[in-house]
């Protein structure tokens, strides 16, 4: 197995900053501490791939070393097709992975191209080189079970904010589902986490995500029910398939306040079905696909009724995003979609204000660089308590997988105000080497996903994927470092287009330049994207901050 790992400090093996932090962030993706499955370049989401096979990684690297400060690379599913002559404000990196032509959009046919060496699953941050690890998705995570807090306040079941005394069930202990028992713990409830893979449990009690593994279904439901009766902040994980022990659980009548799950739903290949053992069920689902996805959905099927089960007995349900709705739809039960999507129910009003998933990292490898960045997103932010408390929590709790990270929501004249400050930093030598500033693709406007990020929006607007290609656009065309379009994500093949950006803080003037209109232009669009599809609070942040949107000028 070769060992990929991204240098460190701030020698450049590359022709500039931009395309060292391309080069970096590729092979961080792929680094064994972050990576699911570095040996098949899967770096997370069953699928999800940094390259399409080992010679297209070793010719992005090849060529990341040797581009120009004035020329840029086409990557085609995770494989470099070209180089040409640009500008220094272009990007460096252009990015497509694994987007079909609408008719073709369905899993077998991916499956049939893919196997023929044409293209890859680029899931969301895999495929775009700023995964970094659990902890890009955790801050979401934190967010919306803090949303579920409130909610459950106003409702009368809660009294204090948090989640004290509540106890949430939940399934998917992988790259992004290992940050639900943190998050839960955060906002101060008991948690309870299924996984058929008992590797991954120990793996999130190894990197902090997960506090115990119990030794039976026995055990964790002791645990967690004295947890919750004790108001203690603790998270369980026991060994299990969900579709199995989500129904026993309700069987059983556990005490359960909340209900999600984070499988990898998406791709019913990667979710194992009731009655396959985990170690068999990557050759059984290469030699009868068909057959596997048949056993998948009957399973998801059981999985999501058990969920209904939960939400008529009075629990708090929703979707994380993984498509396992439509997927259990498809196995068969009908009223799969009887509990919402999480951005409707909780996030939507935060992307009104183009808040979202802002990522960096260090370029250096030095933690101290991310504690001297979260020092200034304290500075610069005095009054948001709720952040402050993220950062606290985030620099005392949170391992780093690979180059140190960080990750925390800001919106619209926020994200840029931190993005000058950190290039600052850099320009002032307060951190010892550039920092690189991207985002997750589940982002306030740069995705079209009807599943998850644009359910239900006011305007029947779900699918119209015009607004992530804008996004993409108006992001080369604001000088981002690299910039990617991918299709499907974490929902699965035809569910979704989403875009993502990347800009490097490497303490020049030009950076200045080009992180101040990327960093304001990027949230823009969730302004925008929201203005337009008539929600008064966009259109009220758009007024507040002079975004133009020439449908409302008179």
């Amino acid at each position: 197995m070769e060992t990929v790992r991204a240098p460190r400090g701030n020698a450049l093996t590359a022709q500039g900053w931009p395309q060292e932090a391309a080069l970096r962030m590729l092979m961080n993706n792929l680094d064994p501490d972050v990576a699911e499955r570095p040996q098949d370049l899967v770096v997370y989401g069953g699928t999800g791939k940094a390259a399409r096979d080992w010679p297209s990684f070793h010719a992005l690297v090849r060529t990341l070393t040797t581009l120009g400060a004035d020329e840029t690379m086409l990557v085609q599913s995770g494989r470099p097709v070209g180089v040409f002559r640009t500008h220094e404000w272009a990007p460096r990196v252009l990015i497509a992975n694994s987007n079909l032509v609408g008719e073709w959009a369905t899993w077998p046919e991916f499956r049939r191209l893919e196997a023929l060496g044409l293209t890859m699953y680029g899931q969301m941050t895999a495929g775009s080189w700023i995964y970094i690890g659990t902890q890009g998705i955790l801050q979401g995570t934190y967010e919306t079970f803090a949303a579920v807090a409130t909610k459950l306040c106003r409702i009368g079941k809660l009294s204090n904010g948090s989640l004290a005394g509540t106890l949430t069930l939940t399934a998917g202990c992988g790259g992004m589902g290992g940050a639900q028992p943190l998050a839960v713990t955060m906002n101060g409830g008991a948690c309870l986490v299924i996984d058929v893979d008992p590797t991954r449990l120990r793996r999130r009690v190894e990197t902090r995500y997960l506090d115990q593994v119990a030794d039976s279904l026995d055990e964790a439901i002791d645990q967690a029910v004295r947890a919750r009766r004790e108001r203690q902040a603790l998270s369980i994980g026991v060994v299990g398939n969900a579709a199995t022990l989500v129904p026993e659980l309700l069987r059983r009548g556990v005490p359960i306040d909340i209900v999600t799950d984070q499988t990898s739903a998406h791709d019913p290949l990667s979710y194992v079905p009731e009655g396959v053992a985990p170690e068999h069920a990557p050759d059984y689902a290469a030699k009868k696909p068909e057959e596997f996805t048949d056993r998948a959905r009957a399973s998801m099927a059981q999985h999501v009724e058990a969920m209904v089960g939960f939400l008529d007995a009075g629990a708090e349900v929703f979707d994380y995003g993984n498509s396992i709705r439509g997927e259990a739809q498809l196995g068969g039960y009908e009223r799969a979609f009887a509990f919402p999507g999480f951005v409707p129910a909780y996030i939507r009003p935060l992307f009104c204000e183009g808040k979202g998933p802002f990522r960096w990292a260090a370029l250096s490898g030095d933690p101290a660089d991310i504690a001297a960045t979260d020092r200034a997103i304290l500075d610069l932010f005095p009054d948001n308590e709720s952040l402050a408390r993220w950062i606290r929590m985030a620099s005392e709790r949170v391992a780093f997988q690979g180059l140190p990270a960080r990750i925390c929501w800001l919106g619209y004249g926020e994200r840029d105000r931190a993005g000058v400050r950190f290039n600052d930093l850099v320009a002032r030598g307060d951190v010892s080497a550039p920092l690189v500033i991207g985002r997750d693709h589940l982002d306030c406007g740069s995705v079209a996903s009807p599943y998850r990020e644009t359910e239900a929006m006011r305007d029947g607007s779900d699918a119209i994927a015009d607004w992530p290609l804008l996004n993409a656009l108006v992001n080369t065309a604001s000088g981002a470092s690299w910039v990617s379009i991918h299709h499907g994500g974490g929902v699965g093949i035809g569910r979704s287009i989403h875009a993502g950006q990347v800009t490097v803080a490497d303490g020049t003037p030009l950076a200045a330049q080009k992180i101040e209109r990327v960093l304001t232009n990027d949230p823009g669009m969730g302004v925008i994207r929201h203005v337009d599809a008539g929600y008064e609070l966009a259109e009220q942040v758009a007024a507040d901050h002079g975004i133009r949107v020439p449908m409302r000028e008179q």
